[in-house]
């Protein structure tokens, strides 16, 4: 799909949603990420009339912390996830991952300085870890790893190449969102099932 048509199709998808709290939620760790991959991502969907959402940069004075991070995750239409070396010893980072998976929704990992079979939880004490958090964090881990992703590694590569490789990426998925979405409001509209409407296009062929 040529850029200019792709710029089109999300225009349109910006005009004529409605606004969710976000369209990508980026989970990150800020304390590898924040000044690197993660920015540098958000200013990158915001010059292409995307809502991301990042914690500094959405959040304001008098927010509580996990409503309005809890709430843009369950708005939002998928989410990255940038794993980075101490990603797993942040609870908020694991939370935030478990219930973006939780919610169904689309996950583009981002691997930066780390393999996804180095991902495990870390239990360091600052923070008690229920036995249920730890389920769902360790499922939300296992179902990352086996998620097809970008890979990068900070003394090599380039941000700018994975901010646009993972920008793209987030691109295609919300136009196929749109797609699919335009293509359940016609089968509903018109009270037929897309395969009558295959099998009805195929005899009219023959």
């Amino acid at each position: 799909m040529n850029n200019l048509l792709r710029r089109q199709i999300l225009s349109h998808h910006h005009r004529n949603k409605i606004a969710p709290a976000c369209d990508v939620f980026i989970n990150h760790r800020g304390t590898d990420t924040k000044r690197t991959v993660a920015s540098l991502l958000y200013d990158h969907l915001v010059r292409l009339n995307l809502r991301p959402f990042l914690d500094n940069k959405n959040m304001k004075p008098g927010d509580k912390l996990f409503d309005k991070i809890d709430s843009a995750i369950l708005g939002c239409k998928l989410g990255i996830a940038v794993f980075s070396p101490r990603y797993c010893e942040s609870y908020f980072c694991l939370h935030e991952l478990a219930l973006i998976m939780e919610s169904k929704k689309k996950v583009i990992p981002i691997f930066c300085d780390v393999k996804p079979s180095e991902l495990r939880v870390v239990v360091n004490g600052s923070i008690p870890i229920s036995t249920m958090d730890l389920r769902r964090f360790n499922a939300a881990l296992e179902e990352a790893k086996y998620t097809v992703g970008l890979t990068f590694d900070s003394l090599k590569g380039n941000w700018s190449d994975v901010v646009t490789d993972a920008a793209d990426i987030v691109i295609d998925s919300l136009i196929d969102m749109e797609e699919e979405r335009i293509l359940r409001r016609s089968r509903q509209s018109t009270g037929i099932s897309f395969p009558k409407v295959v099998q009805a296009a195929r005899i009219t062929k023959a």
